[in-house]
């Protein structure tokens, strides 16, 4: 006779994802598997007297979030320093930034993010003088919420040799003053690792991103077991937002294993998949000797490493996003059309070779021409190699030459997209993207349900901590998006679509649809209850649903009661 269940969710209206029985009450849940799904009587028959019995109240239940694309360890960092989203102008910064300083003093950095380009009211982006206003007599920097760009006081940048630096890795740049010194504004990784460096984990949590390798010197044990407790309070962070999964687009081997580590004391609460991370000054023959190596010793079911990540281009904000002419006004000045990471004829062969030892490619590609580029390479590696089942992706193509939208669908393609990032998305400033685009370039941009319609695979996540990895307020703003008038085509989509690109579809995309993704017997236990039943929601009502309880591999991980 079969054991009783571990745990059963009934009185729930469930959002399966299996086509053979799309809508059910109740599921059973034994050793990490599903082990039932249908009606509320069929399941709840099946209860022994140790059974963890869950009633949803009516609440949907489905398959557990995956964030497709997140900085996990970055992101649980950023969870402890002083959020700046939302303030504007000199005086309220101040009145953050010195309190924050002040209750801090040990730290060698104020460190603080969510810093909009905007935050100084005036239409420009701060420099070291205006930090210098605020905190004069210790190191002060400010992330931008892409995390393309920090700005420093002149304290950062003596003590970290870049007030008079010259020169940094390509796509990178450090603004310079009439005075010929950094005038506190740097660009990309390149330009503001060194500051980085100054934070309470170093810089550790950055490495992943900015170089890929591991911390030298080598972590102390103090330092690994510091680093551990802040990923797992992260981890229980996404809990708290019924994530299950996690892509993770910054790697190294630290990271891994530190994941791993939690995962052996039981204190991993998330799935995570980790990358190979590959920048445009390597040398290609680093992909076979440490990016195979690295892949094939992290291939566990709750700690892998699936995949090669690379950035083409930065970000448009900072005129750093790869275009097909140069941007208008005063931030195309001088032709600017954004900056390389690689040169083409460099990306190309990386595509090409990692393609060859079977690695799964994402691509950070924002401009029209930095998305093109990114598809010419896959296509390059597609006839260099011979067509398979690679699933490779690109991130945020947040604008495309309507030209390129039906070539993704023609290379099997997926377009990962983070619909919080849009001007349409509630969270930034609506008017803050457009001002950089030519009329003509809206219509390719943010074009969710264009690429949808072309029959691309689409997967949604948050690039937390760009935005809080908070899943409904990204729900939110692909299902109920903002109206910015007749330029920019309606792209709203569904909420059906929007849960599949959350759940089933990022399943796929991590090539794991026959274990999860689905409510079904034999699946892995993945599973969220939501506060509300999300099809009973008006779109514009969505962020009134919470997740009661998270369960990831048959283990409660979060429970709101």
């Amino acid at each position: 006779m079969a054991s009783a269940p571990d745990i059963i969710i009934h009185n729930g209206a469930l959002i399966t994802f299996d086509p053979d029985m799309p809508k059910a009450q109740a599921l059973a849940i034994a050793g990490g598997t599903i082990t039932a799904v249908g009606t509320d009587a069929e399941v709840t028959a099946l209860a022994g007297p140790d059974t963890q019995v869950i009633d949803a109240m009516g609440g949907t239940v489905m398959p557990g979030f995956i964030d497709s694309h997140v900085h996990l360890f970055g992101g649980s960092v950023e969870l402890t320093c002083l959020d700046l989203y939302g303030v504007v102008g000199l005086e309220e910064m101040s009145r953050r930034i010195r309190p924050y300083a002040e209750a801090n003093p040990d730290d060698d950095l104020v460190f603080c993010v969510m810093a909009d380009y905007g935050i100084l009211g005036t239409g420009k982006t701060p420099t070291r003088h205006d930090l210098d206003q605020i905190i004069a007599d210790r190191p002060l920097a400010l992330f931008a919420p892409d995390h393309h760009t920090i700005w420093a006081n002149t304290a950062a940048l003596e003590a970290t040799g870049l007030i008079d630096a010259l020169e940094v890795d390509a796509g990178s740049i450090i603004v310079k003053g009439a005075d010929g010194k950094a005038n506190g504004e740097l660009l990309e990784p390149g330009a503001y690792g060194p500051i980085l460096e100054m934070t309470r984990h170093k810089g550790r949590e950055m490495l992943g991103l900015v170089t890929g390798r591991d911390p030298e010197p080598a972590a102390t044990p103090a330092e690994r077991e510091m680093d551990k407790d802040v990923i797992e309070a992260g981890l229980r962070h996404c809990a708290a937002q019924g994530i299950t999964g996690l892509h993770l687009m910054d790697g190294n081997l630290y990271q891994l294993e530190l994941l791993s580590e939690l995962e052996a004391e039981g204190r991993l609460h998330c799935r995570t998949m980790v990358p190979f991370h590959f920048k445009g000054t390597d040398e290609i023959a680093r992909i076979a000797a440490e990016g195979v190596a690295m892949r094939d010793r992290f291939q566990g079911d709750k700690v892998w490493c699936g995949h090669m990540k690379m950035f083409i281009d930065g970000v448009i904000e900072s005129g750093t996003a790869l275009m097909l002419q140069p941007y208008p006004g005063e931030m195309g000045a001088n032709n600017n059309t954004g900056d390389e990471v690689f040169t083409q004829e460099h990306f190309v062969a990386a595509a090409v070779e990692a393609d060859r030892h079977g690695f799964q490619i994402a691509v950070h590609a924002i401009g029209d021409a930095g998305v093109r580029r990114t598809i010419d390479a896959y296509e390059a590696a597609q006839q260099a190699n011979g067509k398979r089942d690679a699933r490779h992706r690109i991130e945020h193509l947040e604008v495309m030459h309507p030209n390129d939208i039906p070539r993704l669908a023609a290379l099997d393609i997926v377009a990962s997209i983070q619909p919080g990032h849009a001007p349409i998305g509630h969270i930034f400033p609506p008017d803050g993207v457009g001002k950089y685009l030519h009329p003509h370039q809206i219509a390719g941009a943010y074009a969710w349900q264009n690429i949808r319609a072309s029959g691309a695979r689409v997967i949604f996540s948050t690039d937390w901590p760009v935005i809080p990895v908070d899943v409904m307020p990204n729900v939110k703003a692909a299902i109920a998006p903002l109206d910015l008038g007749p330029e920019w085509t309606d792209q709203t989509q569904s909420l059906t679509d929007t849960l599949a690109s959350y759940t089933r579809d990022n399943a796929w995309v991590e090539f794991k649809e026959d274990v999860k993704g689905m409510l079904k017997a034999g699946m892995q236990a993945d599973v969220v209850v939501m506060s509300h039943d999300l099809h009973a929601l008006a779109p514009k009502d969505i962020t009134k649903a919470h997740a009661v309880k998270t369960i990831c591999d048959g283990v409660v991980s979060h429970s709101a009661t």
